[in-house]
């Protein structure tokens, strides 16, 4: 009788083979979005924090390319596939109130699109798609 059920398993994974490679490419392709994102804010982050003890108006340069590149003098790759200079918005300033003055500094990326590393897998298109603007504020060390 078992000798009628041989191959039976190598039919069973033939079947589900490209559903398991399809959840395999998809979780992949999360998985870098979302890495692709924080490595985006996280850049960010390290640029507001340098502008918030500079001069308002001065070091912009130097702060998109420590978004872009990840250090100010704008060498090397860029942190994320696709991004660069273009994307990062010029540096706002703000400042609010009298007493205490609260001095502000906001960077903002914007159109920044993921690209993955799979056009498609088993005819279903991953295509690219678009990060909604990511920003980051902090505020400037009081005198």
């Amino acid at each position: 009788m078992t000798h009628h059920h041989r191959g039976a398993a190598l039919v069973e994974l033939a079947l589900i083979l490209p559903l398991l490679l399809l959840l395999t490419f998809i979780t992949t392709e999360f998985g870098r979005a979302v890495y692709q994102y924080n490595t985006i804010a996280k850049s960010m982050r390290d640029a507001v924090r340098y502008l918030s003890v500079q001069t308002p108006g001065t070091r912009m340069t130097e702060a998109r390319n420590l978004v872009v590149f990840g250090n100010t003098a704008g060498t090397g790759t860029p942190l994320a596939l696709g991004l660069n200079l273009t994307h990062v918005a010029n540096p706002t300033w703000q400042v609010v109130g009298s007493n205490p003055v609260i001095n502000t500094v906001s960077i903002t990326v914007q159109g920044y699109t993921f690209r993955p590393l799979f056009a498609s897998v088993i005819g279903v298109n991953f295509g690219n798609f678009n990060f909604s603007d990511i920003s980051a504020t902090m505020r400037a060390p009081g005198p």
